[in-house]
């Protein structure tokens, strides 16, 4: 795929996120907010469909793993302990031409030419690089003063870290353990862009696996196969996925080995989730920042130790944009385009639309009940909006609701309905009385 046919997917992509309900620019009425989005009826519970299996995964399907929901807003200590008001900066250089404002280490790719800008094309006119810390600062208390400031926190792992004692002794919990974590942060990018995946404000998907030293490499490996497989159990293209191990130069200060999970995009190879060994590194900067004693006691060792981390923290929006795009599709389909999503069933916001063929009454009254009899499975629609029964079928496509569900006239003599499954687009009748039970065994398929 060439970059021109790349760029037209990723605008019909982003044209079908807002035309069918999944996302929409922030603030629109005004003009819109740089890099905020608001996710729509169906993206809020496409996202939540991608953050529950998340979740299940990581937790209610283990029994090393319980969760946590730290606060967005922390002591300055956490974040002067863990490095962030030092050294969380990217490289930040400006054109003296357009005013156009790059990080550094992204001119080469955007222009072509680390000296020539992006927007204008003006070679020598970008500033020398400076560093720029990516928090977002506000105040607690009704002064703004230096006493009172606190930050928006650019992740959620060090709530995980400040509360691992806490965690540990009220669950009686023994090592290895994991506490895992869903919820926003907040990065004040220097060039975010490309929709929904560098944001602003984001929600990541965050795991702290803690763990004897000497079994880091151990679990380091296990966690990075049993991440890359998540993504290929929700259906994502194994050719869409690699790995990116970090050579010396990209680590982290915290870390000793790093990779990411990178996704095909339709703007090219990008970081989805990075798999982290942050050795003891976080735990020994609270101990020495905040005075208070974060080892613990191995009773099967009878040593004492503080515990080295495995980190796994994937973003639920870049996540979710690569579901988006590795279910988006084109066809023909007699001589017309056939736009479809085709979501894992666990992911589609919409698992089932029941459409009258008619807004007769008999018929509205019998679509309606066989509606609510599949309530149960998850969000369902019911559509009688205008248009024939085939562009109502191409509407649910786009939207990528795995059955459609068309109750007819005969449906009001011999009790039985049309199942249009989305991606063979198949049909088949079955009895009413067992529809609910068919759609639950098709969607657990």
């Amino acid at each position: 795929m060439d970059k021109r046919d790349s760029n037209d997917r990723m605008q019909d992509i982003i044209s079908l996120c807002k035309r069918r309900g999944y996302i929409f620019p922030s603030s629109e009425i005004y003009g819109g907010i740089n890099a905020v989005f608001d996710y729509g009826p169906l993206g809020v519970e496409f996202k939540n469909n991608v953050k529950r299996d998340w979740w299940d995964t990581m937790t209610r399907m283990r029994d090393d793993m319980v969760g946590l929901d730290a606060s967005i807003l922390m002591a300055r200590r956490v974040w002067q302990a863990s490095g962030h008001e030092d050294v969380f900066t990217d490289p930040m250089v400006d054109c003296t031409n357009c005013k156009g404002r790059f990080r550094a280490d992204q001119v080469e790719e955007m222009s072509g030419d680390p000296e020539v800008c992006p927007t204008c094309g003006k070679r020598g006119t970008l500033t020398a690089p400076r560093q720029f810390n990516l928090m977002f600062k506000t105040y607690m208390g009704p002064i703004e003063e230096d006493a009172g400031l606190v930050y928006l926190r650019p992740e959620t792992a060090q709530g995980i870290y400040v509360n691992f004692e806490n965690v540990q002794q009220s669950m009686r919990r023994k090592l290895p353990f994991g506490i895992a974590q869903i919820g926003k942060a907040f990065r004040n990018e220097i060039s975010p862009g490309n929709f929904t995946y560098r944001m602003r404000e984001f929600e990541q998907m965050e795991m702290q696996f803690f763990i004897a030293p000497e079994s880091e490499e151990q679990w380091f490996d296990y966690w990075r196969e049993r991440r890359f497989q998540w993504y290929l159990d929700l259906g994502m293209k194994r050719e869409h996925l690699t790995f990116h191990p970090h050579g010396p130069e990209e680590l982290a200060h915290y870390a000793r080995a790093a990779v990411d999970v990178y996704y095909e995009f339709p703007f090219g190879p990008r970081e989805i989730e990075g798999i982290h060994d942050r050795t003891d590194f976080d735990l020994r900067r609270h101990i020495e920042f905040s005075g208070k004693d974060l080892s613990y006691f191995d009773d099967a060792t009878q040593r004492r130790y503080v515990p080295f981390i495995i980190e796994t923290s994937a973003g639920a929006d870049r996540t979710s944009l690569a579901f988006l795009c590795d279910a988006y599709d084109e066809e023909v389909v007699e001589g017309e385009k056939r736009v479809v999503l085709r979501l894992s069933k666990k992911l589609a916001p919409v698992k089932a639309a029941v459409m009258p063929l008619s807004r007769k009454e008999p018929l509205v009254n019998l679509a309606h009940a066989v509606h609510n009899s599949i309530r149960g499975l998850g969000l369902t629609q019911y559509d009688d909006t205008g248009g024939n029964i085939g562009k109502r079928y191409r509407r649910q496509d786009e939207i990528g609701t795995p059955y459609c569900i068309t109750v007819d006239f005969q449906s009001l003599e011999d009790q039985q309905v049309t199942i249009r499954e989305r991606d063979s687009m198949a049909q088949r009748r079955v009895a009413i009385a067992e529809l609910p039970a068919i759609l639950a065994a098709d969607l657990a398929s």
